[in-house]
């Protein structure tokens, strides 16, 4: 996982030193890196988005399922299963989207805590000469953190210069490499706060202690507010997601460099930002609109396939046999009066033929 990890570190930390150099400050190169990143993962917000919104839009009738099978669990969740195979729905389908930006954090945990190699791509071999360099002096080299090792090269680079030589007693770094470490090491300072410094190494008066304490508070906000917007109750990951990635992005925010718990920051006040927007296009309410007219439409879709064929208006039995019924009295009728013409038209012909005696 280390390799994945620093390789996607060096990825992000192309992004991290674009921004840095449009700005000079870290604070807000991480601030520009995170909005970057958002639009990247777009793609997976959306789908978030609808999962939560499809949630929501069958909630009803899995509680009206859960009433109707209550003594029956093994049958409710049947029938819910078929629901939401019915409705397309997956009950793990947010999990993926809520995952993926912990790989991206990983990320750019790694070019924070790499920042020669994975956001400046200083050569591994110089990099690795310097720390050797810096270990074998007196005093500061037992002081350092071998995995924080590349960020105490930037925060001293000034007064490590003049050790970091080779053999040859020659500077391991380019002229360019150089410029580029003090340019790098003086931007770290945001609104008072050294973001290459970490929270548990660092005196209460520092003040890091507040970025693990903002992740935790932002990340429970953004995810109250998210389930009142849709409606919605956490559910299978959701549950965990919703009180363990809190917690766990302020443990991480408290053990790792400052920069690594703003960029949490960044991007969970970013996103909440944005499930606003996405809320005003994939609300429940929307999506329910979206599904019954796609309904529709199928349903004409599958009209048109077929020639219409003009049935008769439907006559039930009882109906029929009174016009049977009422038929066969007319025709009664009819007969009696031909019977009845027949016989006076006869009475009529015999007085005739009296009177012509006469």
């Amino acid at each position: 996982m280390e390799i994945i990890f620093n390789a996607l570190g060096g990825i992000f930390g192309y992004i991290l030193w674009f921004a840095f150099y449009l700005v000079k400050n870290f604070g807000i190169a991480i601030i520009i890196f995170t909005f970057i990143v958002k639009i990247l993962l777009f793609p997976f917000s959306i789908k978030q988005q609808k999962s939560m919104a499809s949630n929501a839009r069958i909630q009803e009738k899995q509680r009206e399922l859960m009433e109707k099978y209550k003594g029956d669990r093994a049958k409710a969740n049947e029938e819910i299963s078929k629901l939401m195979e019915k409705e397309n729905v997956s009950p793990t389908a947010g999990c993926l989207p809520m995952i993926a930006p912990m790989f991206v954090m990983f990320g750019v945990w790694y070019a924070v805590r790499n920042p020669l190699t994975n956001v400046l791509h200083i050569a591994s071999d110089k990099v690795t000469a310097a720390m050797n360099s810096i270990s074998g002096l007196p005093g500061l080299g037992a002081s350092i953190n071998s995995q924080y090792g590349e960020i105490s090269i930037v925060k001293y680079f000034e007064a490590l210069q003049k050790y970091l030589v080779n053999e040859n007693g020659n500077s391991l770094f380019t002229q360019n490499e150089t410029s580029n470490i003090i340019d790098f090491s003086k931007g770290f300072d945001f609104l008072g706060l050294d973001l290459l410094a970490t929270p548990s190494q660092s005196p209460f008066s520092s003040m890091l202690w507040l970025i693990p304490v903002l992740s935790f508070v932002t990340y429970v906000l953004s995810m109250l507010f998210m389930q009142k917007m849709n409606g919605t109750k956490m559910q299978g990951c959701m549950v965990l997601m919703i009180f363990g990635m809190p917690l766990f992005s302020a443990w991480i925010a408290y053990s790792v460099p400052g920069a690594v718990g703003f960029y949490w920051i960044a991007s969970t006040v970013l996103g909440f930002v944005q499930s606003l927007i996405m809320n005003k296009f994939y609300s429940p309410s929307i999506m329910e609109a979206k599904a019954e007219a796609q309904r529709v439409l199928l349903r004409k879709e599958q009209e048109a396939k077929y020639d219409f064929i003009d049935v008769p208006d439907y006559v039930s039995p009882s109906q029929l046999q009174k016009d049977i019924d009422a038929g066969s009295k007319q025709k009664g009728n009819k007969s009696g009066s031909s019977k009845k013409k027949q016989k006076r038209t006869n009475n009529d012909f015999s007085s005739y033929q009296d009177k012509k005696k006469i």
